[in-house]
């Protein structure tokens, strides 16, 4: 391999030639040969996002000129294009704060700005990096990668959901079927009813999301090394916040105290929070799907799914629901992703928290994983989900549990002893009340209609 020298505060470096990083990067490749997990693409998207609006206000405010701000805004929408990707190498597990990343980015800009122009007009510190820290740039990145993995691919997803199942509950209204708690026989419930709770879970879950967005429109870029602006001009952090929304399309505003915005990370805790809650519900919906369409002949039965693949290397005609199994695979990983989230940002000594990377690494997974379980799952499976309204109907005659129904005729203590000799004897709810002399058979069959008990 070809290399060139590089240098940086702590003397010269070999780097690969046909890279656009520099000296601080390769130290940092180097040293951190931890894991295969590298700084997320959405991050580094991110970072060309805020280091082109960092440019625009350091633009408008006097403190760059236009040559070197086009320069910039030039090779940030390269990166955006995908034209730079493979010059960002380094590892999650790296400086806590992410400095490294930003001195990443800030050189492969300058050192991609040089070449086009072929004259030294940007420096990774002193032009790219002007009016920042990696200590507020990072945070910042946290916070545009997490919007827009929201609003462009999460969000999308679950409205997707919704609206499947939307069509599912018109697609099965009046079927009635038993009802189950404590996986036990309960009293009726139309199947649409069952549906709707499964959308009213995600519709809640998207409400909540959004909700835990606002916080994630704060930046702190604007705050610098420990949050007092140092180095930045007057401005700036509004400036910056107001290039951001423009670039983007989208709203971000400048966080009003910087020593909160880079010691803190409870916003992204908050909208993990969110997370896990869609995780949750994912969890209990596919489940359910899973236990309805149990069998063929020994479970549940009351709901058919598609048969993607074989289920078995051993049992001939064995299908499986691989589609929950995933999704609830996802949903545990999430969960996970919570609880390292939660523990890093609860490390915020002092002006800084520098669990920075592993946080967003993290948050950025649970979005990714969600949004492509929940397409998988919407496709693949709930799409093709299909009543057996002759299971539901056998199933709900065959519930005890009806004997709900005559509680406002007999008393629930003498509907208690229906259903127990019922049980007992292996006969009909019918059979009992009137062996027990309850009902006669007339009073039975006119007040007994299960299909009206919804």
């Amino acid at each position: 391999m070809e290399y060139r020298i590089e240098h940086d505060s702590m003397g010269e470096m070999k780097v690969p030639a046909d890279s656009y990083w520099g000296a601080q990067t390769q130290r940092s490749y180097q040293n951190f040969q931890i894991g295969t997990e590298k700084m997320p693409a959405e991050i580094i998207r991110a970072f060309a996002i805020l280091k082109k609006a960092a440019a625009i206000a350091n633009f408008r405010l006097g403190k760059l000129d236009q040559q070197r701000c086009d320069l910039i805004a030039k090779v940030c929408d390269e990166i955006l294009e995908g034209k730079l990707a493979g010059n960002f190498p380094l590892a999650v597990w790296q400086t806590g704060s992410g400095t490294q990343s930003n001195m990443n980015v800030n050189e492969v800009i300058a050192n991609r700005g040089n070449e086009i122009t072929g004259e030294k007009l940007l420096h990774p510190n002193d032009t790219v990096n002007m009016s920042q820290s990696s200590n507020d740039t990072f945070p910042t990145a946290m916070h545009i990668a997490a919007i827009m993995t929201l609003e462009n691919n999460l969000l999308p997803a679950v409205h997707a959901m919704i609206a499947e199942l939307k069509r599912l509950e018109v697609e099965n209204e009046g079927i009635v079927k038993s009802g189950r708690t404590h996986l036990q026989d309960a009293v009726p419930i139309a199947f649409s009813q069952e549906i709707s709770g499964w959308r009213s879970m995600l519709e809640n879950c998207a409400d909540m999301i959004c909700d835990s967005e606002k916080g994630l429109r704060k930046l702190a870029l604007g705050g610098t090394a420990v949050g007092t602006g140092l180095n930045a001009p007057k401005g700036f952090a509004e400036e910056a916040a107001r290039a951001v929304s423009e670039l983007t399309l989208d709203e971000f505003v400048t966080d009003d105290n910087k020593f909160h915005a880079l010691s803190a990370k409870d916003a992204i805790v908050y909208s993990h929070g969110a997370l896990k809650a869609l995780a949750a519900d994912l969890l209990k919906i596919a489940n359910d799907v899973r236990w309805l369409a149990s069998g063929p002949r020994c479970g549940l039965g009351e709901i058919y799914i598609p048969e993607n693949e074989p289920g078995s290397s051993i049992m001939p005609g064995k299908v499986n629901p691989t589609q929950c199994e995933a999704v609830t695979m996802v949903a545990v990983q999430v969960m996970g992703n919570d609880a390292a989230i939660g523990i890093a940002a609860s490390q915020g000594n002092f002006q800084l928290n520098v669990f920075m990377p592993v946080i967003i690494y993290n948050y950025l997974q649970s979005v990714r994983l969600l949004t492509d379980a929940l397409e998988s799952f919407r496709k693949n499976c709930v799409s093709g989900i299909k009543a057996n309204k002759e299971k539901m109907s056998a199933n709900l005659h065959n519930s005890l549990m009806l004997v709900t129904a005559l509680n406002p005729y007999i008393g629930y203590e003498n509907a208690a002893k229906t259903a127990k000799l019922a049980h007992k004897e292996n006969i009909s709810l019918k059979e009992a009340c009137v062996r027990l002399g309850f009902l006669t058979s007339e009073k039975f069959d006119e007040v007994f209609h299960p299909e009206t008990m919804i």
